[in-house]
């Protein structure tokens, strides 16, 4: 194996993650090649040949490297991984936007990111920071649906609307929302953005100033849904009001 140095478990302030698992791996690597580092893998992973002949195909070290998978997955048993330089993202006009307000939970988040891109919606704006979308609990979550996301960072709400807001009809989902959503009552529009809350204190009021706020029906037993059901049933009842085209 060639000399390189051991790599370090994530910090936030890196100009690199990790995929960890061998399926968010592959889809590293399908989605993203050009920003692959390297990828490891452990001799007991059966699908070996597979990733060495991908990896080999597209010029990416591929390292039998057991310890640097201890280090970098921690506690977590880790057939393989991928080392990757992080990329900006950039929201496309036009295109459906989820976005979500300070999120706390690195599990939610990638479980987020999953869900859109199973309902089609590929773009996702994170406002005001929270939980680190490049972090590998997130990735790992999201199952590797985070490289097909075009995900883009904003200090503020208003901030999102500058660059985004034009032509665009704005849905805060809010537990006083002025309006109860039902696949009937889902509103057909071509271009619009569905924001959510923090898990613990959901959208402040002033959020009722940016659009036609929603309130998803639930009975009294509970406060709240969780975050990632709630963007579920939105981007469900959207995308079946408003279908996206689909893409490979």
């Amino acid at each position: 194996m060639e000399q390189r140095e051991l790599p370090k478990k994530y910090k936030k302030d890196f100009g690199h993650s990790y995929a960890l698992g061998p399926f968010p791996t592959f889809e590293l690597l399908k989605h993203r090649p050009g920003q692959v580092r390297a990828v490891y893998y452990r001799e007991d992973f059966r699908e070996q040949d597979k990733l060495r002949g991908l990896c080999q195909g597209l010029g990416v070290p591929c390292l039998l490297w057991p310890r640097a998978l201890e280090r970098i997955a921690q506690k977590e048993v880790c057939y393989a991984a991928g080392e990757f330089n992080k990329y900006p993202g950039s929201l496309r006009p036009g295109a459906p936007h989820v976005a979500l307000a300070e999120p706390a939970d690195m599990g939610n988040l990638g479980t987020i990111m999953r869900t859109l891109l199973g309902f089609g919606i590929r773009d996702l704006a994170i406002i005001g920071g929270g939980a680190d979308w490049w972090n590998p609990k997130t990735l790992r979550a999201s199952m590797g649906a985070a490289f097909q996301l075009e995900v883009e960072g904003f200090d503020s709400f208003p901030d999102y609307l500058a660059a985004h807001g034009a032509g665009r009809s704005v849905y805060p989902f809010m537990l006083d929302g002025a309006r109860v959503l039902t696949p009937e009552s889902c509103p057909a529009v071509p271009c619009y953005t569905l924001v959510f809350g923090n898990e613990a204190t959901g959208l402040p009021p002033v959020y009722q100033s940016y659009g036609q706020s929603l309130f998803i029906p639930q009975g009294p037993a509970v406060d709240s849904l969780n975050l990632a059901v709630s963007v579920a049933i939105g981007s469900f009842l959207f995308t079946q009001k408003n279908p996206v085209g689909k893409e490979a």
